[in-house]
């Protein structure tokens, strides 16, 4: 079960949507177009459209299977009391006193240009259950980092 909020499982559909309509048909045309070229045994762009005809059908696949198994979070039932899944999260490195802040998401919506982590990831999950104040020790792959909790909202 993956569970994610309301924008991005409209953004999963939409996504899936031009799969089905725009780039499905377009690889078919490119088959047919390849096809009409004649001997298949040694037609390069025929073998290419059909790779390119197999990965966008397993892109699709994974998206439904995603899609299927999505759970939406109703934001206003939850609370801002301690970190979770949808929760913006305001941290600063004990350490070095930097400030970072992050919104914790399902994997599918994770961008962390957006300043948004999975919940999968080792920072996520060392953040999850604690409040404002606490203190998450967490190993990361350069080491351990103190991070501080001073805000959380959604």
């Amino acid at each position: 079960m993956a569970y994610m909020s309301e924008e991005g499982y409209q953004q999963l559909v939409a996504e899936l949507k031009h799969l089905e309509a725009v780039e499905r048909p377009k690889i078919v045309s490119a088959i047919a177009e390849a096809r009409d070229k004649g001997d298949l045994s040694e037609n390069a762009e025929y073998d290419a459209a059909k790779e390119a005809q197999g990965l966008l059908e397993m892109k699709i696949a994974q998206l439904k299977a995603t899609i299927s198994d999505a759970k939406i979070i109703d934001v206003s039932k939850l609370n801002a009391d301690t970190v979770q899944i949808l929760t913006k999260v305001e941290l600063k490195n004990v350490k070095t006193g930097m400030k970072m802040a992050y919104t914790i998401v399902a994997e599918s919506e994770a961008n962390l240009k957006l300043g948004k982590i999975s919940v999968n990831t080792p920072i996520a999950q060392g953040l999850l259950g604690k409040k404002i104040g606490d203190v998450a020790e967490i190993t990361i792959p350069q080491g351990k980092i103190s991070l501080e909790i001073t805000n959380i909202s959604f």
